[in-house]
């Protein structure tokens, strides 16, 4: 299954017109479906009208520049989200994949992104979505109001603590200070975000945290 989306008709119709031609041409049954101010086009898994969504999206994409978004959200120029090869009784999981795959599409500025390539790259950059942003930045905001008052590095020693996994002697050796010093700020930590530390949820939130204000 692949979905597609752009606010203008004409890339719309040419989209379509390349998917039906090929199937047509391949002997494949493929259903396309107007969708708002897209399309959602169904087709054989690896056949021939997925190749040529895939090949004509990837040629659109060396000979144009990146879709960007406008002011209202949207995106100009045509945007296609792929979903992982599906048999016909999951066709609902492919429509839900084809489009996480567009929504990443359209973050990352691609004109074509494959759900079944995300799990193979990196989660790191789907940090920079502003949501995830605004989530870190409300998340350590406590911590970092309390280091800009002079009574400690608590952000600098959450980082180094949860990159080594919460072995207390390497962190405070990273840091430089003595690991009781690094039990005593990790415990401020905890009051003062009012979470355990000993959560597994916690420390991932907090690690994804740091991770999407590491620019900062």
């Amino acid at each position: 299954a692949s979905a597609a989306a752009d606010p203008g008709a004409d890339a719309l119709g040419a989209f379509a017109e390349v998917v039906e031609s090929a199937a047509a041409r391949a002997g494949e049954a493929v259903l396309v479906v107007p969708e708002g101010e897209r399309l959602v086009a169904l087709a054989a898994d690896e056949g021939a009208a997925v190749a040529a969504c895939v090949e004509y999206a990837r040629g659109l994409e060396g000979t144009r520049p990146a879709p960007e978004p406008t002011p209202n959200g949207d995106v100009e120029g045509l945007v296609v989200g792929l979903s992982a090869p599906s048999g016909p009784i999951a066709a609902s999981t492919a429509y839900k994949q084809a489009e996480q795959a567009l929504s990443v599409a359209r973050r990352r500025g691609r004109v074509c992104v494959e759900h079944e390539h995300l799990a193979a790259g990196s989660v790191l950059p789907l940090l920079a979505d502003d949501a995830v942003r605004a989530f870190a930045d409300g998340l350590l905001r406590a911590l970092r109001d309390h280091d800009a008052t002079g009574r400690g590095d608590l952000v600098a020693s959450l980082r180094a603590w949860l990159s080594r996994h919460g072995q207390w002697d390497a962190a405070a050796a990273d840091l430089g200070v003595h690991r009781h010093t690094l039990r005593y700020r990790m415990r401020r930590v905890e009051e003062i975000l009012g979470r355990s530390l000993d959560d597994p949820d916690v420390r991932m939130e907090l690690w994804l945290a740091l991770k999407a204000t590491s620019s900062e």
